[in-house]
Parts: structure tokens; sequence; C-alpha cells
């Protein structure tokens, strides 16, 4: 794939893989970062468990035995990026982190939940009815 972030074209499974690990790792920095108030740290803790699963989700489903299995796996992911826009969010609106030094990671969050869902959208329109 040419443009790995743009959801109408379709990623290469070691592409996503490659990247989802670094997001992870940048996911890992960031909770090394914060703060050791009591409020940073419940947040960092839920950042962490859902922004270093999306890696390991997306690697669930490239291991599924069927299609159906595949979607659902990566519907996970979905999940975990979906919860981690919202712990990244609430760490901006809490005043924990500036917007400005979230906001590439926010991208990329936004990017990968756009990937993933063209994907799943993809992969659900070739199953059976």
């Amino acid at each position: 794939m040419n443009d790995e972030s743009s959801p109408d074209s379709v990623a290469r499974p070691e592409d996503l893989r490659e990247r989802t690990t670094k997001f992870a790792l940048r996911i890992i920095r960031l909770t090394m970062a914060l703060p050791r108030s009591t409020a940073a740290r419940v947040m960092g803790d839920q950042v962490l468990r859902s922004g270093t699963s999306v890696g390991a989700q997306y690697r669930e489903a490239h291991r599924s035995r069927s299609r159906a299995e595949f979607v659902s796996k990566m519907q996970s992911a979905l999940q975990e990026l979906d919860e981690t826009a919202y712990w990244l969010e609430l760490l901006v609106r809490a005043e924990v982190v500036e917007k400005k030094l979230l906001n590439g990671l926010c991208k990329e969050t936004d990017e990968l939940i756009a990937i993933f869902t063209a994907i799943v959208k993809r992969t659900k329109a070739s199953l059976p009815a």
C-alpha cells in the first residue's frame, strides 16, 4: 500500500503490524512521562492498557480461523482504539497533558480507527449473507 493512512486503500498486514507496535511504544513513553498524581496515574494505566492492546488484538485477528472471527477481532481492536482516544482526550481536558503534546498521538489514533473501520467494512461486505 502506498498511503497506509488512507482508509480507502488496503494496508498490508506487516505495515499495520509495525504501525500498531510503534503506536504501543508511543503510548508506553507517554505513560512513563505522566505526572505522579493519582488522577494521572489512573488515566495513564487506562490508556496504557487500551493503547497497547490494539497491536495484540490486530495480531490475534490475523490468526483467526474464519473471516467472521477476523471481523470480530478487528472490531475488538477498534474498541481499544476508541477507548484510547477517550483517555487521550481526558488527559487533555483534565489538563494533565497539553493538547499540543498529544496532537500527533491523537492523529495516529484517528488514522488507525479509519483504517481498521475500512478493513472491517470491506471484510464484512465480502462475507456471505
